[in-house]
């Protein structure tokens, strides 16, 4: 399975290593969305930035 990742707040003010961690989803400007693999290494991600972004099952 895979997920649709969909950046919903700005990355505006945010720490660094969330910053990193939506550009290293794909992640730039408020409404890109992103197709990513169900496994551990973007499960992390979800978790650390789930305040900025909307998740759905693709």
């Amino acid at each position: 399975m895979a997920k649709n990742i969909k950046l919903v707040k700005s990355l505006i003010g945010r720490k660094k290593d969330q910053i990193a961690t939506a550009e290293s989803l794909g992640l730039r400007k408020i409404g890109d969305v992103t197709v990513q693999p169900d496994n551990a290494q973007t499960q992390g991600k979800i978790n650390k930035i789930s305040h900025l972004i909307e998740v759905t099952e693709a």
